[in-house]
């Protein structure tokens, strides 16, 4: 089990499944992202209470919704799997299409995503996964700022592009990528 080496370029899911298992990884465009330590409380209390909205809501519908470590690979193009360049894990994934689940995950772009920002990650998460998400054509891609009690919404508007929103952790907000889903973010940032 060999790690990602300096230099090493393009790195693809081929090598990913190849690393150890008590590490996490992302690839984005062939360049691996290391993604330990584990997230801190808060940000499993919010991902937690996310779950806890969304699942329910899912029920009996065919749209499914997963939590990382989840792996999503984003291919480019109809190459061998193990080609891939871009495997990510998403704070929560929920998608509609069934056809893209397989027994390592999700291959293709999912409906909605939500990753939940600590001081390591605004970059990741605010350019490099927006840029990714975009590219891959994600409908709806939210980011939660625990400090700051906002919601960056993303949505994929006709010409390709997102659209974003800024909104403060209140009140209920409909999920446009994904039919009859809202989330209560009065309830996603209550603190103990």
């Amino acid at each position: 089990m060999a790690l990602p080496q300096q230099g090493k370029r393009p790195y693809t899911y081929g090598d990913y499944l190849t690393w150890p298992d008590d590490q996490r990884w992302e690839i984005i465009e062939g360049v691996p992202y290391d993604m330990t330590p584990a997230p801190a409380p808060r940000h499993q209390e919010l991902l937690g209470e996310l779950h806890l909205q969304i699942g329910p809501q899912l029920k009996g519908k065919l749209c499914r919704v997963y939590l990382a470590p989840f792996d999503v690979r984003l291919p480019d193009g109809e190459q061998d799997e193990a080609l891939d360049q871009t495997v990510v894990q998403p704070d929560l994934t929920v998608f509609c299409d069934r056809s893209k689940l397989d027994r390592r995950g999700l291959r293709g772009a999912p409906d909605f995503v939500v990753e939940i920002i600590s001081p390591s990650s605004v970059s990741h998460d605010q350019i490099r996964k927006a840029a990714l998400y975009q590219k891959h054509g994600v409908k709806e891609y939210w980011v939660l700022h625990p400090a700051d009690r906002l919601l960056y919404v993303r949505i994929l508007g006709d010409d390709g592009r997102y659209e974003l929103a800024v909104h403060e952790g209140k009140g209920k907000l409909e999920v446009t990528a994904v039919p009859d889903l809202s989330v209560d973010l009065d309830e996603v940032f209550a603190e103990d």
